[in-house]
């Protein structure tokens, strides 16, 4: 475990002893959309709004507060939700036997690569495609304002990210109104799909499925989850508007598969830059990334990130 101990405060928990974790570092990494600073010029203090509630992480010297966060709720999902079970200097070791990577780990030390739920993880990034953060951040906020369930938290009004079952029933045109573009379409079939299956799923066992039934459990997207990396990773680009970089992004950020390599334009440059990989062809740059990181290919990938685009990183 990354903390020595857990101190039951008055409104939250207080993690003692908290190695790599650096709030700046974790919900600035382009693994998440739904936390913010809560003063724009503090990279220590944060909120947002993840199972349901509203959360606030404060880094305070060596510990980090979790404020309205039970014992009970910390045990039960918010360690794995950060990762905290995973010993990041073990990680490190490995990661920075490799010169070129030394710089990025030492610049990230704080990135933890969070484990969040896969239907909002898998629609953001869908909103994610040829977008920028703001915009990212504030159709999110307007999917859950309009579909998902209100929270109060301290007098102020959030929601949460819908259900499928609660986002079914958006139309295309109205998901457009919201500002996400032509990606309301993917929005729309993908949901759709994962919900038919979910009903479909709800009535296995009950009786017998058809052959078409059967077709449309395919998108079931826990039964995806648990499927072997290239599988999975197939089987997300059957959704529409899913292509292999926003598939890593789900297998990674949402369903534990640490070996996944999403290649956007900053990890391109990184690994064009540090590694000599092809930069013309963003599938090959993905297999020369997962065969240089292995198993870790999904942690090297966010130092690599955060580092050259905090950096700027240019290629001449």
């Amino acid at each position: 475990m990354d903390y020595k101990e857990i101190e039951e405060r008055e409104n939250g928990i207080l993690l003692k002893g908290v190695k790599n974790f650096h709030p700046k570092h974790i919900f600035e990494c382009g693994q998440c959309f739904r936390w913010n600073r809560m003063d724009k010029e503090d990279e220590e203090r944060f909120q947002g709004v993840v199972h349901g509630k509203v959360i606030r992480a404060y880094l305070t010297g060596q510990d980090v507060f979790l404020e309205n966060v039970t014992r009970e709720e910390f045990e039960d999902f918010f360690k794995e939700y950060f990762d905290l079970n995973r010993d990041y200097d073990k990680i490190k070791r490995v990661l920075r036997k490799d010169p070129l990577l030394k710089e990025a780990v030492a610049f990230g030390y704080g990135i933890r690569v969070l484990n969040q739920e896969p239907f909002e993880t898998l629609i953001s990034f869908i909103l994610s495609s040829n977008n920028l953060i703001p915009k990212i951040k504030e159709g999110i906020r307007k999917i859950s304002m309009n579909y998902g369930e209100e929270i109060i938290y301290e007098g102020e009004t959030h929601y949460a990210f819908p259900t499928p079952k609660e986002l079914a029933g958006a139309s295309v045109e109205e998901l457009r109104a919201l500002g996400v573009g032509y990606r309301a379409k993917y929005i729309y079939d993908t949901v759709q799909a994962i919900r038919r299956a979910e009903l479909i799923r709800e009535s296995e066992g009950m009786r017998d499925l058809s052959d078409e039934e059967k077709l449309f459990l395919e998108d079931d997207l826990i039964s995806i989850a648990a499927l072997p990396h290239d599988q999975c990773h197939k089987a997300l680009q059957r959704y529409t508007g899913v292509g292999a970089k926003v598939a890593d992004c789900v297998m990674l950020f949402s369903m534990k598969k640490k070996e996944a390599f999403p290649v956007d334009v900053w990890v391109k440059k990184a690994m064009v830059h540090f590694y000599g990989a092809e930069g013309g062809n963003l599938s090959r740059i993905r297999a020369f990334g997962q065969k240089q990181f292995g198993e870790l290919s999904g942690i090297a990938q966010q130092y690599l990130f955060y580092h050259a685009r905090e950096n700027k990183l240019r290629i001449d």
